[in-house]
């Protein structure tokens, strides 16, 4: 039997759209919909005050940071919102260095400088997180660097015992943007109880959702103080609430990124979702996985803590970028939506990343260093290596085990085909 590949004009495996790739909205219910509607007649979606304030977004604070095993958390506008707050909550400003992982989103990077700071980047390894032992040799080469943020990229816990060993060494404060993880764990930990504070985002594509949000957690009260008031104006109204925190009662300037009440009755439903989301993805992950593994040619990312993925992707390794950039097409062809993940471009290769280019006139934040040497191609070798060879496939909760067997059948359906184009696409059974 000869199967030709779909996209020499063969019939895909698929002819109807994999779910989309949005967990916590693919579950979206009643549930939510009474929850929007109950603040909304009440007239009160100001979380501060209001005709008949329900307090959902406090509630969901107090059951997030019991959930992550933290002593504090407040609800902000978006990811990004969470890991500015966090930066300034830990004081770091103008004349700071921060170690960023070259493989995340744009954010990350973004909120250093948004922060008054500047980004320093650090290579990963081939579990695509950051690689602990950078942190050191950052470090250690120049005395601005004060912090370091650890992302555990689409589900996969980073190590973050030798994250804090090696912050601790250099006496770094540590951030956790957990914006793609949301209930990963590592070594029975949470992602996002280990370092100093943890963002977490509630955007369209995250694990759970409202749309567009964010999480700050710290188990310190002194720094969930600050947190508090840079995102409110430099106010703290809910000291009443928290009557053993010591409180400093000094307030100071800051910014508006307070959640809604509508934004926090949501996440408080989809938080209650989240293990079912979790289970429901690794158990389609673990079937894909199972179907391709020993493929040749096919690879995986290392999962640094397998009992602790979230499972909202799983990611394959290609020989090489020109292989990996072919067996995107190919797949996609078939039906099988699949990606090179962030276009196999390490973050600092975004053109104004490159070009230290700022809103600010004279380059601020970057000019407070007159020796800043330039970003550059190489600089991060194995991100720049590993990245191009990497295929991304988002999964969902509402997967069914007909999806996940329909991936399988494209991505051996792709391989084949890839080893055999000598014969025009003609895959031989």
């Amino acid at each position: 039997m000869t199967t030709k590949l779909a996209i020499y004009g063969g019939t895909p495996v698929r002819n109807r759209p994999l779910p989309l790739p949005f967990p916590g909205a693919s579950v979206y219910g009643e549930e939510e919909k009474r929850a929007a509607l109950d603040v909304i007649g009440r007239q009160s979606p100001f979380r501060y005050y209001g005709a008949d304030v329900a307090g959902k977004t406090k509630q969901f604070e107090i059951a997030f940071s019991e959930r992550i095993g933290c002593g504090y958390a407040l609800g902000v506008t978006s990811g990004t919102a969470a890991l500015v707050v966090a930066l300034k909550s830990l004081g770091i400003g103008p004349g700071d260095k921060v170690i960023v992982p070259a493989n995340t989103f744009i954010a990350t990077a973004n909120a250093v400088v948004m922060a008054g700071a500047v980004p320093v980047f650090a290579d990963i390894d081939d579990s695509l997180n950051i690689n602990p032992n950078e942190i050191g040799r950052l470090a250690e080469a120049d005395p601005s660097v004060k912090a370091v943020i650890a992302v555990p990229i689409l589900g996969n816990p980073c190590e973050m015992d030798k994250v804090m060993e090696q912050a601790a060494k250099h006496k770094l404060k540590v951030i956790e943007d957990v914006a793609q993880s949301c209930g990963s764990r590592y070594k029975g930990m949470h992602s996002g109880a280990f370092g100093d504070m943890a963002c977490f985002s509630l955007q369209m594509n995250k694990i759970i959702t409202t749309g567009d949000g964010g999480i700050v957690v710290t188990n310190q009260a002194e720094l969930y103080e600050r947190a508090v008031r840079y995102h409110d104006q430099g106010f703290f109204r809910d000291k009443e609430l928290f009557e053993g925190m010591a409180v400093a009662d000094v307030p100071f300037a800051g910014q508006n990124f307070r959640m809604s009440e509508i934004n926090g009755a949501i996440a408080l439903e989809q938080l209650k979702k989240l293990d079912g989301i979790i289970a429901a993805m690794r158990a389609i992950k673990r079937r894909i996985k199972d179907g391709i593994r020993g493929v040749q040619g096919i690879a995986f990312r290392k999962i640094n803590d397998e009992e602790g993925d979230a499972g909202n992707a799983l990611v394959m390794m290609l020989p090489d970028a020109q292989i990996a950039s072919r067996f995107h097409d190919v797949l996609n062809a078939e039906g099988i939506t699949a990606s090179v993940l962030y276009e196999g471009r390490p973050v600092y290769m975004h053109e104004h990343v490159m070009q230290r280019r700022t809103a600010d006139r004279d380059g601020f934040p970057f000019n407070f260093f007159t020796d800043f040497p330039s970003y550059k191609v190489g600089m991060c070798p194995d991100a720049e290596q590993l990245l191009p060879r990497c295929i991304a496939i988002s999964l969902s909760p509402v997967f069914q085990e007909s999806d996940a067997d329909d991936v399988i059948k494209g991505i051996l359906k792709a391989a084949e085909g890839l080893l055999s184009e000598g014969d025009q696409g003609q895959v031989h059974h």
